[in-house]
């Protein structure tokens, strides 16, 4: 009887999605029979081995890298999410509040190149070629509806229900290869299972937690939210609000409150003007996108300073979506010095002047250290930050980024101390966790044409290089001939001259 644990599988499309112009599957599955069948499984079957890679995550990130792998002749691939079902897999439909995505329409996304498997393909089947030529960026909501037809044409199959708790390595034996042991939580009931490579798709907070300022840490919860938590937007219909943060989800967070009857919103921003200078884009061309990992730790460390020193900058559509409601105020060079409950709000003083609210709403990120991830804690100790290889001058020191994973080309953990711990290899980061490392919030649409194969090729060389002595008896094998020599015999020259020399 098949498990019913391991029974959670994608459902053939969302039930809600409008229905895509059949041409479309049509020229989708037309695409992948013209680029062949998939390979065959290649990877060496190992007995107590029950996954030769598990994703984390089933979002885009998760979605791209199983096709990818899959396309790469690696089976037992294995997609886990901790969401109820399709619909609640990543942030689109619930914790994200933007309009529209914050990425160009046309970046390469989870098919990788093949323009039948794109965004641009499913959404011209849904509304025509002028529609999506009058798109500025993707809609936030079309975007999941894209990802689970691109799901469903692949073939993805993905666990549900299904949370990480904790990773304990288990050495190679005589019999088995350095593998994974992963502590699972499925539907309530906690189970193990093994892996060779795992993969953290896990999103914004995958490497690390959300970032919440002291003085609202000690206010009573229902007092406060991060962005990256279900708000309950309606509760704030003619309540006073305050939003911390000047980037962009601080500022879709704004809009949403307002958007649901907020009596006021005021938005609290540290800096003196909004930052307004997207500092990435000086390095966006193919030479320094491509070749930014093997850049040298004191160039990627001054670029991801030069990032966090001018701030993330707002769409400039977020920021217009709040200016047309007259109850919203921006507060600039603002920050809090002091809180307190008061009654059933709150009080807070930001420069002398207070202020009575109802609700405050932090969009001040994320932190990006392991120790701070519970199913991630365990390693903390031993895979290296960015801190451990590389010191920067005094005057380019920052706590924040320090903190970050330090990872290898194939964006594997690194151990702390070089020679121990490295179990930590097998363990990928694909989370914004990595920025530091890569140059770019890894997860993130414009990633993915990248990363994903860059990720998949060292795990394939990687799962290659271990099973070498069995691949090379696989080398060494019989190969039977394709013919006999009886499929040429009538056809053979007999020199009658060499005939008679020989007689």
């Amino acid at each position: 009887m098949a498990d019913p644990l391991l029974s959670h599988r994608a459902p053939a499309a969302i039930a809600t999605m409008p229905l895509v112009d059949p041409l479309l599957d049509q020229a989708a599955l037309q695409t992948l029979r013209w680029i062949g069948p998939a390979p065959d499984n290649w990877v060496s079957e190992h007995a107590g081995i029950d996954h030769n890679v598990t994703l984390i995550g089933a979002g885009h990130s998760g979605s791209a890298l199983a096709f990818a792998l899959k396309r790469a002749g690696i089976g037992k691939v294995a997609v886990l999410d901790a969401a109820q079902a399709e619909t609640e897999v990543g942030i689109w439909q619930h914790r994200a509040r933007m309009q529209q995505l914050r990425t160009p329409k046309n970046l390469v996304g989870p098919e990788l190149g093949l323009p039948a498997l794109g965004f641009q393909a499913w959404y011209e089947a849904r509304y025509g070629e002028p529609a999506y030529a009058s798109l500025e960026r993707i809609p936030r909501l079309e975007w999941p509806r894209y990802l689970s037809w691109f799901r469903e044409i692949t073939g993805l199959q993905v666990r549900y229900r299904t949370r990480l708790l904790d990773i304990q390595p288990v050495a190679a034996t005589a019999l088995r290869p350095a593998h994974l042991r992963l502590e699972l939580e499925v539907e309530g009931h906690r189970r193990f299972e093994t892996t060779r490579k795992l993969v953290l798709g896990n999103g914004v907070a995958g490497s690390g937690a959300a970032q919440v300022p002291d003085l609202l840490r000690a206010l009573p919860k229902e007092l406060w939210s991060h962005t990256s938590e279900l708000i309950p937007f309606e509760s704030l219909r003619h309540r006073r609000v305050a939003v911390l943060g000047g980037a962009a989800s601080a500022f879709d967070a704004a809009a949403t409150a307002l958007e649901h009857g907020a009596a006021e919103v005021r938005l609290f921003v540290r800096r003196p003007q909004l930052a307004s200078v997207p500092v990435l884009r000086a390095r966006g061309y193919p030479g320094a996108y491509d070749h930014y990992p093997q850049l040298p730790d004191a160039v990627r460390w001054s670029q991801a300073l030069r990032y966090v020193l001018a701030g993330s900058t707002a769409p400039v559509d977020s920021i217009q979506r709040v200016l047309s409601h007259p109850q919203f105020h921006l507060h600039l060079a603002s920050p809090w010095d002091s809180v307190e409950a008061s009654g059933t709000g709150l009080r807070a003083v930001v420069r002398g002047e207070h202020f009575d609210l109802d609700h405050v709403i932090a969009g001040t990120g994320f932190v990006a250290d392991l120790a701070l991830k519970p199913e991630l804690a365990s390693l903390a100790p031993l895979a290296a930050r960015w801190s451990d290889r590389y010191t920067p001058p005094p005057h380019e020191a920052h706590a924040g980024l320090a903190s970050h994973p330090y990872l290898g080309l194939g964006n594997e953990l690194q151990a702390r101390v070089p020679g121990q711990a490295g179990w930590l290899h097998d363990i990928h980061v694909f989370n914004p966790g990595g920025f530091v490392s890569t140059g770019l919030p890894l997860g993130d649409v414009p990633s993915l044409r990248r990363d994903v194969p860059r990720v998949v090729q060292h795990i394939s060389r990687s799962l290659f290089e271990r099973d070498w002595p069995l691949h090379e008896q696989r080398f060494q094998a019989p190969v039977p001939a394709d013919f006999d020599p009886a499929l040429y015999a009538a056809s053979v020259w007999h020199s009658p001259t060499l005939e008679a020399t020989e007689a």
